[in-house]
């Protein structure tokens, strides 16, 4: 008849793997948290350049209106930014263009690239081009 294990034949019974499922937990979840920061991150700088191209091309838009010049373009453009995101500095440029003839005008921003938070050590630039309208 089998007989029940005594307290102490227990003890002689612990096995190596006895708590490993805390520092399984801890070693899985710092690697989740590294991978949730780094895509927070990334849609981060994801928002920063997509608000520049739309305030880039807001303001070569504004500059191709027919009562308008190409400063008040990047100006514009630099409006626009710091509306949408204050935080970024950004300095915005503007010329006058021709696209397959026609004139156009062309607006291009740069701001820092945010790397750890909105700070970064490189810097973005992107470029909208608008042609402008015509007189006739």
């Amino acid at each position: 008849m089998p007989s029940t294990p005594s307290p102490g034949d227990r003890r002689q019974r612990v096995t190596r793997d006895d708590g490993s499922a805390v520092v399984e937990f801890l070693g899985v979840a710092v690697i989740v948290v590294i991978v949730a920061l780094a895509l927070v991150q990334l849609i981060l700088a994801l928002h920063v350049r997509n608000t520049m191209t739309a305030s880039a091309y807001g303001g070569a838009t504004h500059a191709a209106l027919a009562d308008r010049t190409t400063a008040e373009g990047a100006v514009r453009a630099e409006a626009l930014m710091s509306q949408a995101l204050g935080a970024v500095a950004t300095s915005a440029s503007a010329q006058a263009i021709t696209v397959g003839g026609e004139p156009a005008n062309e607006v291009t921003l740069t701001a820092r690239m945010p790397l750890i938070g909105i700070w970064g050590p490189s810097n973005l630039t992107v470029t909208a081009r608008a042609l402008e309208e015509g007189s006739e």
